[in-house]
């Protein structure tokens, strides 16, 4: 196992991970293959340009909860880029709250996954997702800074809107589905 983990930069023990075990049984490296396929699955604005065309895991055998907390898994290789990618894997719409919770807990991941979704409640207060998977998951204590990307690396900031002028919106960066061929 990888020393630099997210577990040992937030300063606590890592685990052997049930996900990240099964990860490696589908053949997915962590946490390339696991961008790699949140690119694929949607998450076109963390693009790289070297993504294969075809899904390296269906979602039936990987489903969009596992690999969000793949990503967001306190026994995954440090990596603020997973992180992100994780972050925008646990806001894809249609995913189940309490399947979330369960797997953070599974994952010793409930303070990185109540991070997100108190960033999540921040940007998108409309939204009852969030709320919800922070009624499910206990209370955590404050990360260290630096260590989780800023709240701002979650959502995509527009400075102009044509015909308003300057304003900051903000949109919750989420798997979006693929255009209609």
């Amino acid at each position: 196992m990888q020393s630099d983990t997210l577990a040992r930069r937030l300063g606590t023990a890592t685990h052997r991970s049930p996900l990240m075990m099964k990860a490696r049984r589908l053949g997915l490296d962590a946490p390339r293959d696991l961008c790699t396929l949140a690119v694929q699955r949607g998450c076109r604005h963390y693009w790289q340009g070297d993504e294969p065309a075809g899904e390296l895991v269906s979602a039936l055998d990987f489903s969009n909860e596992e690999l969000a907390l793949a990503l967001l898994t306190i026994a995954a290789p440090y990596d603020p880029h997973a992180i992100r990618c994780g972050a925008a894997m646990l806001g894809t719409v249609g995913n189940d709250v309490a399947t979330l919770a369960r797997l953070a807990a599974w994952e010793r991941s409930e303070a990185v996954v109540r991070y997100v979704a108190e960033c999540g409640r921040k940007f998108e207060p409309a939204n009852p997702f969030w709320p919800d998977l922070l009624a499910l998951l206990p209370v955590a204590p404050v990360f260290k800074d630096g260590v989780m990307p800023h709240p701002t690396r979650f959502v995509a900031m527009n400075g102009y809107e044509r015909g308003v002028g300057k304003r900051i919106t903000t949109e919750w960066q989420r798997p979006q589905a693929r255009p209609a061929a």
